[in-house]
């Protein structure tokens, strides 16, 4: 059995996971504290992709990233890459993909933080920096964690995105989802259903993982 599609899956849900991390946490923070009307309307931009089809999201990704347009083409002139149709191109995919999980859970556990701490650390001369570090991230560290996981259950199962920018090559490109669609395709029933419960008993656990920090965080909120 080719152990490349897990590899691969992996390799991408845990690169994409680590970048959205930072951007969705940094998002987050900074759109809290905006106006009404601001946040609102960054709500529905940063969180379309959740909405959309995911083969939607593949097109447009397509029609930015791919070898004969502006950004595309660049890159392969000046650097030589392409960033379509490689294993790395998925990362695109289920980056933007995955982006609104981790930002709306990081949002709500920012807007769930209690500010008098934070003005209680400025009155001690404490920088906005330590705060954040210190006191805001540890106090909504259950749900940046519950959204950080949800977000890797997600980008590892990706397709459409992920299908429509880095195709399937198997040894290069192949996914769990997309090698499970591929074996559909040419009848091998036996092996797809091995890959499905794979990511079945993948998912179980990241579900079971959300669910306890989900646990912890109700916990933490009735004891205060």
């Amino acid at each position: 059995m080719d152990w490349f599609p897990l590899i691969n899956s992996l390799r991408i849900a845990g690169i994409s996971t680590v970048v959205i991390f930072f951007l969705g946490i940094f998002a987050a923070y900074y759109i809290a504290k905006a106006p009404r009307a601001v946040k609102g309307i960054l709500d529905v931009v940063l969180t379309m992709p959740l909405v959309l089809p995911p083969t939607v999201v593949g097109y447009l990704l397509l029609r930015v990233l791919g070898p004969k347009r502006i950004i595309g083409a660049w890159v392969l002139e000046t650097f030589g890459l392409k960033l379509t149709m490689t294993w790395w191109s998925a990362i695109f995919a289920t980056a933007v993909v995955i982006f609104p999980l981790m930002y709306r859970t990081a949002r709500g556990a920012f807007e769930s933080f209690d500010e008098t701490l934070a003005h209680a650390g400025q009155t001690l001369g404490l920088s906005n920096r330590y705060i954040f570090w210190r006191i805001r991230m540890p106090y909504c560290r259950q749900g940046i964690l519950a959204g950080t996981v949800l977000a890797f259950a997600r980008a590892l199962g990706e397709y459409g995105a992920t299908s429509m920018i880095a195709g399937y090559t198997p040894g290069r490109t192949a996914t769990i989802s997309t090698t499970v669609y591929q074996l559909w395709r040419t009848n091998d029933d036996a092996l797809a259903f091995r890959w499905v419960m794979i990511n079945m008993a993948i998912s179980a656990v990241v579900l079971l993982a959300v669910n306890m920090l989900e646990r912890k965080r109700r916990t933490r909120k009735e004891a205060a």
